[in-house]
């Protein structure tokens, strides 16, 4: 806190020359930085009382935490002049691009162990016809077989309100049921510790599965190869464990080597297109998960809202003549 929002900071700040910059620590060692709130109540924290008179301009180019509503990204912006960063205007018009006209078809691979951040972008996109099929992993895929009444094993105390996920998976079934994709067959582990296909419809698995079978695999590949424009978050197994992580690598290659608009986000996306070495050849790589899903799931973000509060405040004080 100290060196952040404390007298040596502040005087730091006050003798920074012209051409010098200077990084403050970790915002987060403010206990005020790790609260949610509402801008009124951000205004009068500490942090911002501080900070924000010793600053001509706040520019935020943070996209990856711009769906907090916290004092440095939803505060400062109040009282200061302010604009958004190059990576955050390339990020916004990333997300808008799939949001107002993406070119058709549009396909969404969405996995990962969180159903919470998935279901209202599967509802989103759908409902506002942005979208022409989603393919599942993960949890997500698991919720939906359970929601068609396939067997699969699945850990419910890992997925807060449960019923209320199932249910809603079973509504989006019910209209969406032909644009929603489901894997085929699921890979297990067998007793020596070997990667195993078996079709969803298997009736003696007890096991949780890892990862998307190589049927689905070939399924899902053939859709992301004819798509125009494609958006993944989460992969499609546990990509940890050795050999399960087949399904998100091979996805994450046919996404590269498509002609179409191709987006990743999430850390556990883009970390293994990196370590595959085929980050550059998506069209757009986010910096942001959790940002990015809010977006696609229709809800605003502070800090953008903020920003576009500044800019007007701006345009007021400021009336091109």
């Amino acid at each position: 806190m100290e060196d952040v929002i404390g007298p040596h900071a502040i005087q730091k700040i006050t003798k920074v020359q012209p051409g010098e910059i200077l990084v403050l620590d970790n915002l987060r060692f403010c206990a005020e930085e790790n609260i949610d709130d509402k801008r009124e109540k951000l205004v009068k924290t500490h942090f911002v009382r501080r900070l924000a008179p010793l600053f001509d301009f706040y520019i935020d180019d943070a996209f990856a935490t711009a769906h907090r509503s916290q004092p440095s990204i939803a505060g400062l912006p109040e009282l200061l002049p302010s604009a958004a960063g190059r990576l955050m205007e390339k990020e916004l018009d990333a997300v808008s691009t799939l949001l107002e006209e993406p070119k058709r078809p549009c396909i969404y691979s969405l996995g990962g162990s969180k159903v919470e951040d998935k279901i209202p972008v599967i509802e989103n996109i759908f409902s506002r016809g942005k979208a022409d099929k989603v393919i599942l992993g993960g949890v997500p895929a698991k919720l939906f077989l359970q929601a068609r009444e396939m067997k699969t094993k699945i850990n419910e105390e890992e997925i807060r309100d449960f019923k209320q996920y199932l249910d809603r998976a079973r509504n989006l079934t019910r209209k969406y049921g032909d644009h929603i994709e489901v894997p085929l067959d699921l890979a297990y582990e067998d007793e020596q510790g070997r990667r195993v296909d078996q079709p969803v419809s298997s009736p003696d698995i007890e096991e949780e599965a890892l990862d998307i079978g190589a049927k689905t695999l070939e399924k899902y590949s053939k859709i992301v190869r004819g798509a125009a424009t494609v958006v993944a978050n989460g992969p499609l197994g546990v990509f940890e464990r050795n050999g399960f992580d087949k399904g998100t690598k091979e996805l994450l290659v046919s996404m590269a080597e498509s002609n179409g608009y191709t987006v990743i986000g999430g850390g556990h996306l883009v970390g293994l297109a990196s370590i595959q070495g085929i980050e550059e050849r998506f069209s757009h790589v986010s910096t942001a998960g959790g940002a990015m899903l809010s977006l696609l799931s229709g809800q605003s973000l502070p800090g953008v809202d903020a920003l576009v509060r500044a800019a007007t405040r701006m345009r007021i004080a400021n009336p091109i003549s």
